[in-house]
């Protein structure tokens, strides 16, 4: 075998390592672009701390996704659109199955998700949305199956009369309640739809406010809301006012 001269071989190895180096530099900036264009839609943890905050105090340790005796947590990778290395889980292969003593939050050790949630109950992972034009139950058959495996059944997941399709036979739909619903997924997970009609998302995507400044009827006024005065003519009468608004015959 021919030995290579030292000068060319020299070259070659240059050659080798500059096509690592430009290699190894766009994998690093696939990696980044990813990164920045990481979306904060990601289910976390019982007992995570605001996405802001979760971020900031997780430490990628992975000791929450070792303790889920379901496997329901997974660390994010580089490919994902996600902060890398935070647990999430999606409910459509494995829910949250809300373990009484959250092995989870035990064993995180900076707080990201807060030892103060003492109740799996008031848990808070995101908030289950019904796409009611593809729900099986609101196209009036008979379902309920996520009414029926909601683990807050009753409370996060009610069954409401609503009048049929035809104007005949009474659908029975589910309906749920943001201040019980728990982000849980089990109800996504067992959706019999092909592509599950109710689907847990974070809670403020589908949630508006209605503001203190309105009034319901039935409920105190968040906000008391004085009524000015109405201005008065020289007259005494009130502008405006005539035989139509003052109850009295023409």
């Amino acid at each position: 075998m021919t030995a290579v001269p030292p000068r060319r071989a020299a070259l070659i190895r240059l050659a080798q390592g500059a096509a690592l180096i430009a290699s190894g530099g766009m994998v690093w900036v696939y990696v980044l672009r990813n990164q920045a264009r990481a979306t904060p839609f990601a289910l976390r943890p019982p007992g995570a701390q605001p996405e802001t905050a979760f971020n900031a105090l997780c430490i990628k340790c992975g000791l929450c996704v070792n303790a889920c005796p379901y496997d329901s947590l997974r660390l994010a990778t580089a490919w994902e659109p996600k902060p890398i290395g935070t647990p999430y889980y999606v409910p459509r292969q494995t829910p949250c199955y809300m373990c009484e003593d959250i092995p989870c939050m035990r064993v995180c050790p900076t707080g990201a998700l807060s030892p103060s949630l003492k109740d799996i109950r008031d848990a808070r992972m995101g908030l289950a949305a019904i796409d009611i034009e593809n729900c099986l139950s609101w196209n009036g058959m008979r379902c309920e199956i996520c009414y029926l495996s909601c683990p807050v059944k009753g409370k996060a997941i009610t069954v409401e009369q609503r009048p049929g399709m035809q104007g005949i036979h009474a659908r029975l739909v589910p309906v749920v309640h943001s201040s019980h619903c728990t982000g849980c997924g089990v109800c996504e997970k067992r959706c019999p739809t092909q592509e599950a009609a109710i689907k847990v998302v974070q809670a403020d995507l589908v949630k508006g406010e209605m503001g203190a400044h309105y009034r319901m009827q039935g409920r105190e006024a968040v906000t008391p809301v004085e009524t000015p005065p109405a201005p008065r003519r020289a007259g005494g009468g009130i502008p405006g006012q005539d035989a139509l608004n003052m109850g009295v015959s023409p």
